[in-house]
């Protein structure tokens, strides 16, 4: 029987490729995402357990971690990078439902199958473990499962924030508001924009022009620039805070 972090383990049969397995432990003392992870919370005694059933893998940029309604294989916390998660219409029409970045974590413990596609925007590190292996620790160490709950109600807590973006706010509020989460994720003044125009404007229920449009709007007031087609810079947050109402 393949292993779980085997590629034929992992893709089930359908040419999909799973994430290499990096030659080396994960080392949880110098994780620069350690403070933000759900892990941050564990006793002494899981962490140290976390550390030996964990695995750490990289995402090549479009590599897609889980698949929409295949059986969850693997769980685990995001190290650095950002992924984006999706469901598919009957159509095959794609809609982007949030972004998970640094300290987040992917995956569907005490599930079978995910509702959703889990896939990096860009280059990636995890450190992940077989959903089987993980809800034994987690039954071993009632800590880790308060930690999913807390995790899980803040989850809750941002969609049902971003169902407000959705149904109230203006088109400019919007975009400035998406702008604000890329700056949150990213280190450095220059920020990469992670999404096309296009895949903004499937997530903010807007058309690419008006993106493009209120983009163009931002730099005007100078609230931001754009170095160029995949970079900004935030020149005034207050002023951007302000127009994400």
């Amino acid at each position: 029987m393949p292993s779980r972090f085997s590629p034929s383990y992992c893709s089930r049969g359908r040419g999909r490729t799973m994430p290499s397995v990096l030659p080396f432990p994960p080392r949880c003392s110098g994780c620069a995402a350690r403070s933000r992870a759900v892990c941050s919370a564990f006793s002494p005694e899981a962490s140290a357990e976390f550390d030996r059933i964990t695995r750490p893998i990289t995402l090549a940029r479009g590599e897609t971690m889980v698949w929409e309604d295949d059986e969850t294989l693997l769980v685990g916390s995001i190290a650095s990078g950002l992924l984006k998660l999706t469901a598919s219409l009957a159509d095959g029409r794609e809609q982007i439902l949030g972004l998970a970045g640094e300290g987040d974590f992917v995956g569907r413990p005490f599930g079978t199958r995910s509702s959703y596609s889990v896939t990096a925007l860009a280059p990636a590190r995890l450190c992940v473990v077989g959903r089987s292996a993980f809800e034994s620790f987690a039954a071993a160490f009632p800590e880790v499962e308060h930690a999913l709950l807390l995790r899980a109600l803040d989850e809750l807590d941002r969609a049902r924030r971003w169902m407000l973006l959705l149904g109230r706010k203006s088109a400019g509020e919007r975009v400035a508001s998406l702008l604000i989460e890329f700056a949150a994720r990213s280190p450095g003044t220059e920020i990469a924009f992670p999404l096309t125009r296009q895949q903004m404007a499937d997530l903010l229920g807007l058309t690419i022009e008006t993106v493009s449009r209120e983009l163009t709007k931002l730099r005007h007031a100078e609230a931001i620039s754009l170095t160029d087609l995949r970079h900004f810079r935030i020149e005034d947050e207050p002023a951007l805070r302000q127009r994400a109402a």
